[in-house]
């Protein structure tokens, strides 16, 4: 059986500085705050936001109380959007190809309504996509539409009751340690594709081995 094939999003498809986020805003900061976002945990004002609790509007004013920013939406914005960097084609084009080859494929992604506009609008200038990176896959979970992130377990319960996927026949793809963490736990196989892995080096030989997990040879 081939196995089912669930991508997180930043860092996997999409290349993503996380340093760079909280380094513009610290230049917003009148007092040159450093915002609680990294790749490894944030603030409940981020978490709140990934969930679809806060619109962008109240996200904004909650950057400005918290951090004493003194900017207009626009920065804010440019802000908050500068680690988001290239969906590169290759990447794009193995998903395809596994697709035809008979691959299910999804995305579970923590993300927001301004960090998915923003892609949609970057994918549609530079590739033509109609809805995002929903046209290369068969299904999207963002956190934002389901109320949910990562890592906790319910998103990925949820992802898969929805697939109709058995944890055992999936392969998550990810690239964050906290999240690869609960899904060894939920029993998923994991490509946990630290750097320098890409998919592109590192997937077809951890579909290859599948069941077994892949460990590169550097580890």
């Amino acid at each position: 059986m081939l196995p089912h094939l669930l991508f997180d999003f930043g860092g996997v498809i999409i290349d993503i500085d996380y340093e760079a986020t909280p380094a513009a805003m610290r230049k917003l900061s009148r007092v040159g705050s450093t915002i609680a976002f990294s790749q490894a945990q944030q603030a409940e004002l981020f978490d709140k936001f990934e969930t679809g609790q806060l619109s962008p509007a109240e996200f904004r004013a909650g950057l400005r109380e918290a951090y004493e920013l003194d900017a207009t939406d626009a920065e804010l914005d440019a802000a908050w959007h500068a680690m988001l960097l290239d969906v590169p084609a290759e990447r794009l084009a193995l998903i395809g190809e596994l697709r035809k080859q008979g691959h299910q494929t999804a995305l579970l992604s923590n993300t927001n309504v301004l960090h998915i506009a923003e892609i949609n609008q970057r994918l549609a200038t530079k590739y033509g996509f109609k809805n995002g990176i929903a046209d290369v896959l068969d299904r999207v979970f963002y956190s934002q539409e389901v109320g949910l992130r990562k890592p906790g377990e319910e998103i990925f319960r949820h992802a898969l009751a929805e697939m109709n996927w058995q944890a055992a026949d999936t392969l998550f793809i990810e690239d964050s340690p906290q999240h690869v963490a609960t899904a060894r736990r939920l029993g998923l196989r994991v490509l946990h594709l630290a750097p320098p892995l890409t998919i592109i080096t590192a997937l077809p030989e951890a579909i290859r081995v599948f069941p077994r997990e892949y460990a590169p040879a550097h580890s």
